[in-house]
């Protein structure tokens, strides 16, 4: 039987890298299990546990999820009369398979019927039902929802609507975006107030909602009419009813398995979420993270489908007497692929390793009913502190650096295949329109830059990178590729420190090359950590490392050159706006 898991040698091989025994034990201390029917004995139990979830929804995603995209490509959603939607046939039948699997409450406690399983191995689903159908991971993959509720609403809001997310009872959206309030979500406009009673409604226009016909929908909306920054901002729980309409469905480029709608509010009944006024500060900051994740996820498992269509038609399509994979430039390109992919992989479980610590301790120190120890809770605050600040930094390269390596492979496939990948026979051309929109949504490739770049700078990405300089690997290899990494390194603190003598319009001109200087450090000394686990990965990271510090160099160089061009000649070099715009 067809398993995207366990035909992904990559993905088998960090499930065995990561210290998922460990993860096991801080995600199980403290944990919420109620009176579930299984509690794992031990971290063993656990690891077993995910390796067992991870191979059905691998067989899900191999047998249904994929072999349905194409259909639900085709034929989209239906928005009815009475402004609701009818999602694909094949859609619902994706859902009623994962939701038989029982894996859709992936991270939530145990005492809501959930998994509590950690994010890495969440991200590991997320990547495989995308490699199957980019757009239902949409659907999939807005658990994040479930987990937002958990961290923030009260118990009584949790004891009812946590059980339905994780049995599949119900989907949900985050409903933030508005027609005038993008990526400025300080903009939002839609009115929250309340009656006499202390009820709350919802009144207003939101757009661009991912799964906006969702049975439950997360609202940002303006609290304090008074206030117009993000401090006037509240979020809010709704049921899907007839006061919440789908006015439109967006025409799409691509993901048109995944309803993106415009939704009208008129008098709509909502609950609060947390404290009033910390909407957008505190819990849409926290379940943004959570969403570039999540399109990491997706832009992986996209990478991995065209990857894998471009692999196997170059081996089977003969031209000049020979397959086109002996030719020097497709062999180059569909090298390329794979070690992009991998890369992007690397990068984003280490985030999301590394989320999972944060959150964890997080949710310790701060819900806990035991005592906890002097020297624990400052062990666990230092841990805390650690893994905020660099999460901080590589949760917006994540969500970056595979997104733009996405799109990238997506169209190196559609080159692979020439005139084919052009063509809707294969799914090349699909998995390029899908890619597009992930350097889009849940934030901007340039916010991401913007975000990223200050860690960068400020420290953050030099503690990342100075224990692993001082690492001194049993290989020869590994050394000398890991001083070519410490002379990248020194070539992009001189960048840095230049960006910074000079304006803050300068460091977010310099932002996009000193970040992928920065990210391709990190993954270079990701590479060489699998690379002793693993003697392929030496070849990976021989390969990487060299491709990369050539790139490093030259945009350290555009960096130093201090070119301002594109801000004082803008006009001139731009050109006039054009009159039939």
């Amino acid at each position: 039987m067809a398993n995207f898991f366990l035909d992904n040698d990559d993905i088998k091989f960090l499930f065995e890298y990561y210290d998922l025994k460990e993860l096991a034990r801080l995600q199980e201390v403290d944990a919420e299990n109620g009176d579930a029917d299984y509690v794992p004995r031990d971290e063993d139990d656990s690891v077993d546990n995910y390796r067992r979830i991870l191979e059905i929804v691998g067989q899900v995603s191999a047998e249904t999820i994929a072999p349905n995209a194409e259909d639900v490509d085709r034929e989209g959603n239906t928005l009815n009369d009475d402004g609701t939607v009818t999602l694909h046939e094949k859609v619902r039948e994706n859902i009623w398979r994962l939701r038989q699997a029982d894996v859709m409450g992936f991270t939530l406690p145990r005492r809501y019927n959930g998994l509590n399983f950690p994010n890495l191995v969440y991200t590991m689903a997320n990547e495989m039902v995308s490699r199957g159908d980019a757009s239902f991971m949409n659907i999939f993959g807005l658990q994040a929802i479930g987990e937002t509720v958990n961290a923030f609403a009260s118990q009584e809001i949790k004891d009812e609507y946590l059980p339905k997310f994780a049995s599949g009872e119900c989907t949900g959206a985050m409903v933030l975006t508005e027609p005038d309030a993008g990526s400025d979500l300080q903009a939002v406009r839609l009115r929250a107030h309340q009656d006499e009673n202390g009820n709350w409604f919802l009144n207003g226009v939101k757009r661009f909602i991912t799964n906006g016909c969702g049975d439950i929908l997360l609202t940002l909306a303006r609290s304090e009419p008074g206030i117009d920054d993000g401090r006037g901002l509240s979020l809010f729980l709704s049921e899907r009813s007839d006061r919440i309409r789908v006015r439109h469905l967006e025409e799409k480029l691509g993901i048109h398995g995944s309803p993106t709608c415009e939704l009208v509010y008129d008098e709509a009944p909502a609950r609060l979420i947390g404290e009033r006024q910390r909407g957008l500060i505190t819990y849409v900051w926290a379940l943004m993270n959570g969403a570039r994740i999540g399109v990491a996820a997706q832009s992986v498992g996209l990478a991995e489908a065209a990857y894998r269509l471009a692999r196997t038609y170059a081996h089977s399509r003969h031209q000049f007497g020979r397959p086109i994979e002996r030719l020097p430039a497709v062999a180059e390109m569909v090298t390329d692929m794979r070690i992009l992919v991998e890369a992007s992989r690397a990068l984003t479980y280490e985030t999301t390793f590394g989320c999972d610590v944060e959150n964890n301790n997080l949710r310790i120190l701060e819900t806990s009913k035991r005592t906890l120890s002097k020297e624990e809770e400052k062990e666990r605050k230092q841990q805390l502190r650690t893994y905020k600040r660099l999460n901080g930094m590589l949760t917006p390269m994540s969500k970056y650096y595979t997104s733009e390596t996405c799109c990238r492979v997506a169209d190196l496939a559609i080159q692979v295949l020439g005139g084919s990948g052009y063509m809707k026979d294969y799914a090349a051309e699909r998995y390029l329109r899908d890619a597009r929109i992930t350097t889009i949504y849940e934030g901007t490739s340039q916010l991401q830059v913007v975000a990223a770049v200050r860690g960068v700078a400020s420290g953050t990405f030099d503690n990342w990178v100075t224990p692993r300089e001082e690492k001194v690997y049993d290989d020869a290899l590994l050394n000398e590729l890991k001083d070519k990494l410490i002379e990248g390194r020194s070539r992009l603190s001189e960048a840095i420190q230049f960006s910074k003598k000079r304006s803050t319009d300068y460091l977010d001109l310099a932002g996009r090359r000193l970040v992928d200087c920065a990210i391709a450090i990190i993954i270079g000394h990701l590479f060489l950590g699998q690379a002793t686990k693993n003697d392929r990965k030496k070849r990976v990271a021989r390969r990487f490392i060299d491709t990369e510090m050539c790139t490093l160099r030259m945009n350290c160089e555009r960096v130093l050159a201090a070119d301002v061009s594109s801000l004082e000649e803008y006009q001139l070099l731009a050109g006039p706006v054009p009159s039939n715009a």
